[in-house]
């Protein structure tokens, strides 16, 4: 596995940065990881490692460029209020725009052979949701994506295969809403829906204090399977 920064053009001809990893093997699907409100942070590098590790060509797009280029928080303290903070300055519609372009620039890379995926962590799964209700993935994996209960209006327009996991202690994203979820989109041969027994919010990253083993593992190699058997 080989990383490097490169930069990404957008739709209003700037230029950002986004943390790509590479597979050993030299070419492999890709797979945008799109991050938590933490930055492209040690863990968020660690997970398209990860990827690439498996085989993938993977890309971490720099979400909070237009405010501040590469920052890397923490999970508490003032680095959380800040991520806090750039959270409620985010342009959505802008953002989702952004990844758009984290995707063609996936499919220009020389490395990339075959489909795209988007997986997503905490707004990052919400961030890729939205993107499979716009068609810009091949497939959509979201843990624990805040928000998604209230953009159900979205569903109808999701055709790609999309992935859902929650923890069922999540304080941020109520089991009740996570229910509401699974409702709509029960029947539909391209969505699974996981519920983690015990696992909070934030489980598959192990810098934080809710990092739950078992929950990781198991999401992990949930994912492995529908992005090998789905795309």
């Amino acid at each position: 596995m080989t990383s490097q920064w490169i930069e990404i053009e957008s739709d209003d001809g700037q230029r950002f940065d986004g943390y790509l990893a590479l597979p050993r093997a030299g070419r492999g699907p890709g797979v945008l990881i799109v991050q938590e409100i933490f930055g492209v942070n040690g863990h968020i590098r660690s997970v398209a490692e990860q990827y690439a590790l498996a085989g993938y060509v993977a890309l971490v797009p720099d979400m909070f460029w237009r405010t501040q280029r590469r920052i890397e928080l923490g999970y508490d303290g003032p680095d959380r209020d800040k991520a806090l903070s750039l959270l409620k300055s985010l342009d959505i519609d802008r953002t989702v725009a952004d990844l758009g372009a984290g995707v063609r620039a996936l499919k220009a890379r020389p490395e990339l052979a075959g489909p795209v995926a988007a997986v997503g962590y905490c707004i990052g799964g919400q961030l890729a949701y939205r993107m499979a209700a716009q068609s810009m993935t091949d497939a959509a994996v979201a843990y624990y994506g805040g928000g998604i209960q209230n953009l159900l209006d979205q569903a109808d327009s999701i055709d790609v295969p999309i992935l859902f996991h929650f923890g069922d202690r999540d304080t941020s994203i109520p089991i009740d809403a996570v229910r509401t979820i699974e409702a709509r989109f029960a029947g539909k041969a391209n969505a699974e829906l996981h519920v983690y027994p015990g696992a909070g919010h934030g489980f598959n990253c192990t810098d934080r204090a809710s990092y739950d083993q078992r929950a990781s593992a198991l999401a992990l190699g949930r994912t492995m399977t529908f992005l090998a058997t789905r795309i």
